[in-house]
């Protein structure tokens, strides 16, 4: 294990954000930048200021997602919720699912990421979302007895790498389409088999499109990654989709990323915006959070990005980078937790 934490470089860093809204009341917003061993380096567990965290969470195919102060991990085809950002005198809780169920010309190795309706588990109406690459996404209750995975079926491609959220204004789990023209939205309910959909409509105004020049539209037609995540602001009741493009340069390990971010109402007319107001974004694998940032004046109006080679805070309204900070990041994950 020793020798695992030295490849690690056994560096630390805990993100505390401080801020306070309806969903993360006072709750630290933390990352685990690298690690240190809990007594002679022959146990299972690593060290965050005074918090201790499983040794597994570092491992491959450990930890496969995290939302509202929860991490979920994968084992054998089993998920289990982890409490594990807790004080060192108590005991982290482990509530373990049903084992999963692959769909016919599916798969439930690879997943995208997790979301929660609720930080509350043992809630019965909390329901837990998994979103595998491909076709599947699996909801289910945990505080119900003998609960069992509800597996959806997607039959529209441009669903089959998204992200999955939870949208608290629609009660339902939404994702948007690869190519960002389109929202589809599950529930437990009437929209199990068959998605609600959200058409984008882009106001015609001619200033609601970004004004920029054309190398850099070129360049960001060129980009080899483009994803879309949804985000919701509890704090302005807002929705954002944020459009996410990256461009490596090798040989080297330098990235340039660029964020255009649309503001979309319930009826989906939809407005590119340069500033989201008082609130700043925080974009990992995990399920993406929005958060007032009135506690954090220097973080308004930003995405603090992070990612498997790099910590950076963006500024929205010039798509400037701020603090890159490049290293290997092994759990590349905010994670929030109310300490008390």
């Amino acid at each position: 294990m020793s020798h695992f934490l030295r490849q690690l470089k056994l560096s630390l860093r805990v993100s505390n954000f401080n801020a306070s809204s309806r969903c993360f009341s006072s709750s630290p917003i933390y990352y685990v930048r690298g690690a240190e061993p809990v007594g002679d380096g022959n146990k299972e567990t690593i060290r965050i200021p005074s918090l201790k965290v499983p040794m597994e969470l570092l491992k491959d195919m450990g930890i496969i997602g995290a939302s509202h102060g929860w991490i979920a991990t994968m084992k054998s085809g089993v998920v289990c919720l982890q409490d594990d950002l807790d004080l060192p005198d108590t005991k982290p809780k482990r509530i373990p699912l049903p084992p999963l169920v692959t769909l016919p010309h599916c798969q439930t190795q690879i997943v995208t990421n997790v979301a929660m309706s609720s930080s509350s588990p043992d809630d019965e109406d909390c329901i837990v979302a998994v979103k595998f690459l491909g076709p599947q996404l699996s909801l289910c209750r945990p505080a119900q007895r003998d609960c069992k995975w509800s597996n959806i079926r997607i039959s529209d491609p441009s669903f089959f790498s998204s992200h999955v959220m939870y949208s608290k204004r629609d009660g339902m789990f939404s994702m948007p389409a690869s190519r960002g023209h389109y929202t589809g939205s599950w529930d437990l309910g009437r929209h199990m088999k068959e998605p609600k959909l959200l058409q984008m409509l882009l106001l015609p105004e001619e200033d609601q499109i970004p004004k920029m020049k054309k190398r850099v539209w070129q360049r960001l037609e060129s980009c080899c990654t483009k994803q879309h995540y949804l985000v919701e602001s509890l704090h302005t009741d807002e929705t954002f989709m944020l459009k996410w493009y990256t461009q490596s340069k090798p040989p080297t390990l330098n990235v340039w990323d660029h964020f255009l971010v649309l503001k979309i109402d319930k009826e989906g007319n939809a407005v590119y915006t340069k500033d989201i107001g008082d609130v700043c974004i925080l974009l990992s694998r995990s399920e993406p959070i929005c958060i007032p940032a009135k506690l954090n004046r220097r973080v308004q109006n930003c995405v603090y990005m992070l990612t498997d080679h790099e910590f950076a805070i963006v500024s929205i309204s010039c798509n400037q980078k701020f603090g890159a900070t490049p290293f290997a990041c092994s759990l590349p994950y905010y994670i929030s937790k109310n300490l008390i």
